[in-house]
C-alpha cells in the first residue's frame, strides 16, 4: 500500500512540473545601451541609458518563465547588467556583477543574457552592475502569478510601477572615480526621484512632476523600487494608508501603515485604494539616514492626482513621514514584516544549521602617508566584512573557478571576524584599518546556511542594506546592540518570517539570515549603498555542485 501511495505521490510531483514547464513561456527584449541628454534641474546633460529611457524599461513575465535579453553596448564604456533579486537556478553566467560572474560588456559590442525565473512572484528590478552605472540604467521586472493562478489578496483595479532614483548634475562615473583616486566621500546626489523626476520642490521641476491618476473607490498596486545609490528611503502618499502585500518578489502578511521604509535594492508591492476627498495629494520620498556620513537631505514628490470635477488646491496636501535620522522608525516598520506562510506560498525556514557564519560589517580607512588622501585623518575611506576590504578581480571569479584558473582569488574569507570587542560601544581604533584581498567563501551544496550580520561602530556607523545574489533569504532575527549566540537566537521567528534579497542592518545592531545552498555557482554578497560597495563591503558565496547534473552549474551557453 506504501508503495502505491509512494508511486501516486511521484506521479503528481511529475504532473505538477510538467504542467509549470507547459505554462512556461520564453521571452525576448533588446536593451540598447547609449548616451542620451536628460534635462534636470535647469540643466542638461548626457548619460548612459537602456533604450533612450530613465528609468528603463520593464521586463514583464509570468512565474517560472525565461527571458533572453540581448544587450547591444552603444556606450562609451564596459558595462553588466544584473537581474537584482532573480535566483537564476545553477545559471551565474547571466547573473551580472563586473568581474564577479563575467567581464564587461565591451563599447560597440553584444552579448545575450539568460535569465531563468523560479519561484519568484512580484516586483524585481534589473540594474547596471558596473561602477555606478546604476544610478542612470536600472528598471522593473514584474512576476506576474503563474497562468491560472491569482494574487492572494482581491484583484487591484490597475498597478502602477513607482521607481525612486537619485540624480546627479555631474557625469556619475566621473564622481567615484574622483572619490576613489582622493580616497575621500563620493560627491551627493542633487535630487531624489520619482519615476525620474525630482517634483515640485526643486527648481524646475515643476511641470514635469510624475503624476498617478486614479478613481475615487479603486484600489491600486503600487510597485515601488528602490533603486537610489546612497540612501534608504521613507515613503508615503497624504491622507492615504498603505497595505503592504509583498517584498523582494515574495508576498507577506498585509502591513497597513502610513509609510514604508525601504532601502536601496529592495522592492515592495504596495495597495492604496483612493477614498479620499477628489483632489490631489503629494506622493513623497525622504531620506532615512542615521549618519554622520554625507548624504542628501531633499525630498522628491509627485501628484496623487484623482480623475473628476474638482477645483485643485494650490498646494497639495503633503504627508507626515519619519525624519531623517529616526532609526525607531526605520526599524520598526522592518520588524512588521512576516511571510505569507500559507499553502500555496509555504514558509521553508532552515532549523538544523549545517553552516554558521558571523559576519561583522564595517566602514574602515586605508592608512595613506603624510595623511595624503581626503577621508578622516588624511587616509583613505574603506570598507569590510569581517575586516577584509574586498578587492575586485581583473579575471571574473566565475571563469577562474569553473577553469581552476589560479592567482584570482582564494578561499579563505573568514567565519568569523578577526578578534571580538565591543563592536557597538567605544571601538577604539580596534579594526579601523582591514586588510585587502579577493577572499571567498566556499559552501557545500544543500548546506543549511545561518549568516549574522552584526553593524559596528567602526568608522561612520550606519544601516547597512545587504545584498545576496543568487538566493532569498529568511530574515530570523533582528536586534540592537551586540549578537549574544546563548540569548539572541531565542528571540528568532522561525514560523513566518520574511523572505527577502536585500535587508537592512540595523545601525549598531545584528541581524540573521537563513537558507538552503541549493544554487550551485559564484554569487556576489554585498552592501547595496553603493559607496560602501566601491569601498569593499563584499564578498562571494561559491556554492559547489551537487552530485548530479540537476544539482551542478549550467554548462556556459556557447
Amino acid at each position: 500500500m506504501g508503495s502505491i501511495f509512494w508511486f501516486l505521490g511521484i506521479i503528481f510531483f511529475l504532473n505538477g512540473m510538467l504542467r509549470c514547464m507547459a505554462n512556461a513561456n520564453v521571452h525576448y527584449y533588446d536593451f540598447v545601451l547609449k548616451e542620451t541628454k536628460f534635462t534636470r534641474l535647469c540643466s542638461t546633460k548626457s548619460m548612459l541609458t537602456v533604450n533612450g529611457s530613465f528609468p528603463g524599461p520593464t521586463i514583464r513575465v509570468h512565474k517560472g518563465d525565461t527571458v533572453y535579453v540581448n544587450v547591444h553596448n552603444q556606450g562609451k564604456y564596459g558595462v553588466t547588467i544584473h537581474w537584482h533579486g532573480v535566483k537564476q537556478p545553477r545559471n551565474p553566467w547571466s547573473d551580472g556583477p563586473e568581474n564577479i560572474t563575467q567581464c564587461p560588456i565591451p563599447p560597440n559590442t553584444s552579448f545575450t543574457q539568460q535569465i531563468i525565473f523560479s519561484d519568484e512572484e512580484g516586483t524585481l528590478w534589473w540594474h547596471a552592475h558596473s561602477d555606478w552605472s546604476r544610478a542612470t540604467v536600472h528598471g522593473a521586472i514584474i512576476i506576474l502569478p503563474a497562468p491560472k493562478t491569482t494574487y492572494p489578496f482581491p484583484q487591484p483595479y490597475a498597478e502602477e510601477t513607482i521607481v525612486l532614483g537619485e540624480w546627479y548634475k555631474g557625469d556619475v562615473m566621473a564622481i567615484i572615480d574622483e572619490a576613489l583616486a582622493t580616497g575621500g566621500d563620493p560627491n551627493i546626489s542633487d535630487a531624489f526621484t520619482i519615476n525620474g523626476q525630482p517634483g515640485d520642490l526643486y527648481n524646475c521641476s515643476k511641470g514635469s512632476t510624475y503624476r498617478l491618476l486614479v478613481n475615487y473607490g479603486k484600489t491600486y498596486l503600487l510597485r515601488i523600487i528602490n533603486a537610489v545609490m546612497n540612501e534608504e528611503q521613507f515613503f508615503g502618499i497624504a491622507n492615504h494608508s498603505l497595505t503592504v502585500v509583498g517584498t523582494d518578489g515574495a508576498y507577506i502578511k498585509p502591513i497597513p501603515t502610513k509609510y514604508i521604509m525601504i532601502t536601496p535594492g529592495q522592492t515592495m508591492d504596495v495597495l492604496v485604494t483612493a477614498n479620499q476627498a477628489l483632489s490631489h495629494y503629494y506622493i513623497v520620498t525622504t531620506p532615512f539616514a542615521d549618519t554622520n556620513a554625507p548624504y542628501d537631505n531633499t525630498t522628491a514628490t509627485a501628484i496623487l492626482q484623482y480623475g473628476g470635477k474638482y477645483t485643485a488646491p494650490s498646494s497639495p496636501s503633503f504627508p507626515t513621514l519619519p525624519s531623517y535620522n529616526d532609526k525607531a522608525a526605520a526599524e520598526n516598520f522592518t520588524k512588521l514584516l512576516r511571510s505569507l506562510a500559507s499553502e500555496e506560498h509555504p514558509v521553508k525556514v532552515p532549523k538544523t544549521i549545517t553552516k554558521s557564519i558571523f559576519i561583522t560589517v564595517s566602514v574602515n580607512q586605508l592608512y595613506c602617508p603624510n595623511k595624503s588622501c581626503d577621508g578622516p585623518d588624511g587616509n583613505r575611506l574603506s570598507a569590510s566584512l569581517n575586516n577584509i576590504s574586498f578587492q575586485t578581480p581583473k579575471i571574473d571569479i566565475l571563469q577562474a573557478y569553473y577553469r581552476n584558473l589560479p592567482k584570482v582569488y582564494t578561499n579563505n574569507f573568514p567565519k568569523q571576524p578577526p578578534y571580538y570587542f565591543n563592536f557597538t560601544g567605544d571601538v577604539g581604533n580596534n579594526t579601523i584599518y582591514p586588510s585587502l584581498g579577493t577572499k571567498v567563501l566556499t559552501i557545500n551544496y544543500n548546506d543549511s546556511v545561518e549568516i549574522v550580520f552584526q553593524g559596528t561602530n567602526i568608522g561612520a556607523a550606519e544601516n547597512h542594506p545587504m545584498h545576496l545574489h543568487g538566493f532569498s533569504f529568511y530574515v530570523v532575527g533582528i536586534g540592537s546592540g551586540n549578537f549574544n549566540n546563548k540569548t539572541s537566537p531565542k528571540s528568532y521567528n522561525l514560523v513566518d518570517p520574511p523572505e527577502v534579497n536585500t535587508i537592512g542592518v540595523p545601525k549598531n545592531g545584528w541581524l540573521a539570515i537563513r537558507f538552503i545552498a541549493n544554487n550551485p555557482g559564484v554569487w556576489f554578497m554585498h552592501c547595496h549603498l553603493e559607496r560602501h560597495a566601491s569601498w569593499g563591503m563584499n564578498t562571494v558565496l561559491i556554492v559547489k555542485n551537487g552530485d548530479t547534473n540537476a544539482t551542478s552549474i549550467r554548462p556556459p551557453r556557447s
